[in-house]
């Protein structure tokens, strides 16, 4: 029974003392996701209608039906881009900047 109590007090004794230094990187991961959450949200449907109106349409004179085929190919590729940037930047956040040789 003692180590019950014993174990519910420090949990209530809060985080322990590694996680306290890490709030500049909490909060720089968290600009980060926040940073590519808005770019997957507006990059694809801004190119989307964009490459629609002015490329396929504009341009290109091709028809309705044929230009959203087109402007949707070119919205998934830029989530693919979107993804793979945020996967890039994610890992190697928590690498150090310098290129040479530690010792």
């Amino acid at each position: 029974m003692d180590g019950s109590v014993r174990g519910s007090s420090d949990a209530a004794a809060g985080p322990p003392p590694y996680f306290r230094g890490n709030e500049s990187s909490m909060v720089s991961a968290l600009k980060t996701l926040l940073f590519f959450t808005i770019l997957m949200v507006t990059l694809p449907i801004g190119l989307y209608f964009a490459s629609k109106a002015y490329i396929f349409e504009g341009s290109m004179k091709m028809s309705s039906s044929d230009s959203y085929f087109y402007a949707a190919i070119v919205a998934v590729l830029a989530v693919h881009v979107v993804l793979a940037l945020f996967v890039y930047v994610a890992w190697n956040e928590g690498t150090p900047k310098g290129k040479g040789k530690h010792d």
